[in-house]
């Protein structure tokens, strides 16, 4: 395994809670599922980024002449 690094982090009550359970339930430590959690947020901004990055060329329109175009149809 890769040297790790030590931190603290804070979190509510509930969500400690949870992830204990799910650590103990699947025979897990709570930093393995934490890291899990952390490259799978990692991963989706990658993808959303990506995204974004492919999409820049793509010409916008105002919010409000959607708008518009929702209530034309009966939408709003």
């Amino acid at each position: 395994m890769k040297e790790s690094s030590r931190t603290t982090v804070y979190l509510e009550p509930g969500l400690y809670r949870a992830l204990k359970l799910k650590a103990a339930s699947t025979d897990r430590r709570l930093s393995e599922l934490v890291n899990e959690a952390v490259r799978l947020a990692l991963r989706e901004d990658a993808i959303d980024l990506e995204t974004a990055r492919q999409r820049r060329r793509e010409k916008g329109r105002p919010f409000e002449d959607f708008l518009k175009e929702l209530k034309r149809d009966g939408l709003l």
